[in-house]
């Protein structure tokens, strides 16, 4: 992607919003830092109670607070604060492995994309994909492939690497959890290479 950094490595920023995820926000910033060595970490905690930021902090993380409740708000405030050439979004939960992010880092650069979504293995992990979830998912998929010619694969999925054009171009309105939902219709509607 386009960038000051374009002539040196771009610079990475994980973006993880919390709440309440102590039992796996420490385990998330290590793989993270682990796979991604070149990245800031951040951790935005989103009201907890439970000592999320102070696990997150502990691990290795840059830690941030957003009091107003909703995945939503705190996503719009981490894209407006941070400052980065590329941009990769999970949960705080463990949902999702670290160990593909610089598989979808380096696809993002190598085919100037402006979104990689990582795809959840709904055959191994039924926790991070329950059966319910999977059938209304390739419901939504279909129904923006009729909208916008394009289907996406898992639209839901709050694992994503992106852009700083598209980043900072998304103007995003979601309070709570429909967030992927807009960013995968801000891409369609944008007909951005994803």
């Amino acid at each position: 992607p386009s960038s000051p950094a374009a002539a040196g490595a771009p610079r990475i920023a994980v973006l993880v919003p919390c709440r309440n995820e102590a039992v796996a926000v420490g385990r998330v910033v290590a793989d993270f830092r682990a796979a991604l060595p070149q990245a800031t970490v951040y951790v935005y905690d989103n009201g907890s109670a439970d000592g999320t930021g102070t696990i997150a902090r502990a691990a290795g993380a840059v830690v941030r607070r957003e009091e107003r409740p909703g995945k939503g708000g705190v996503m719009r405030r981490m894209f407006a604060e941070i400052d980065a050439d590329i941009y990769v979004v999970t949960d705080g939960d463990a949902t999702y492995d670290a160990s593909r992010a610089p598989e979808m880092v380096e696809r993002l650069v190598r085919d100037d994309l402006d979104v990689v979504t990582g795809i959840r293995d709904h055959g191994e992990r039924d926790a991070a994909y329950r059966r319910g979830h999977q059938w209304g998912n390739r419901m939504f998929n279909r129904l923006l492939g009729l909208l916008f010619g394009e289907r996406p694969t898992d639209m839901f999925s709050g694992y994503r690497a992106m852009s700083r054009r598209f980043v900072k171009s998304f103007p995003a309105e979601a309070r709570g959890f429909e967030i992927e939902t807009e960013l995968t219709v801000h891409a369609l509607d944008l007909r951005v290479p994803t």
